[in-house]
């Protein structure tokens, strides 16, 4: 069994082994993730797919539009896997507050940082890999139909500006 402690240990030593680089990240992932077995593969599983679900807030698809520059609907699905790929505090920090971003990262490089996309497919790899088959259904409540809060306008900078300003005045360009 895969407990949450033990997913967010997975998640830091992989980002810290890949130096910064995502695909390394993620490759890690599922290299410690083959060396379970399917059940606890799953629960991995369940435990990111949880987070990317808790993740889904307008504010936080804005912390995504101020750090990439925009944010498509793929862009955000892979920045909250990035996001998760940062570890439990800034995951965490987060979602309690996007604004705190600022603070919670040293540095964005959008060329590099803010796309987990492979991460997001590290446990089902992982499955694959073991058993042969695609993983089953994890039995985690679906993602909302739209995302919780109050949604932004991402082509307008003073808006975000006033939704994140900590983070604008950071890394917003205008």
């Amino acid at each position: 069994m895969t407990d949450e402690t033990e997913f967010w240990e997975i998640i830091d030593a992989a980002r810290e082994a890949a130096g910064g680089d995502p695909d390394e990240h993620a490759d890690l992932v599922v290299e410690r993730l083959l060396q379970l077995d399917p059940d606890s593969v799953l629960d991995f599983a369940r435990h990111f797919e949880t987070r990317y679900n808790r993740a889904y807030h307008w504010d936080l698809w804005a912390a995504a539009a101020i750090l990439l520059g925009g944010a498509s609907d793929d862009a955000f699905d892979y920045f909250r896997c990035w996001l998760i790929g940062q570890g439990r505090e800034i995951f965490e920090g987060a979602v309690h507050d996007p604004d705190s971003l600022a603070e919670l990262i040293d540095e964005f490089d959008e060329e590099v940082d803010g796309d987990g996309e492979e991460l997001g497919y590290a446990a089902d790899e992982a499955y694959e890999q073991l058993t042969g088959a695609v993983a089953p259904d994890l039995g985690v409540t679906p993602q909302a139909p739209e995302p919780e809060g109050t949604p932004v306008d991402f082509e307008d900078s003073q808006a975000l500006a006033d939704r994140l300003p900590r983070l604008w005045e950071r890394f917003g360009v205008d």
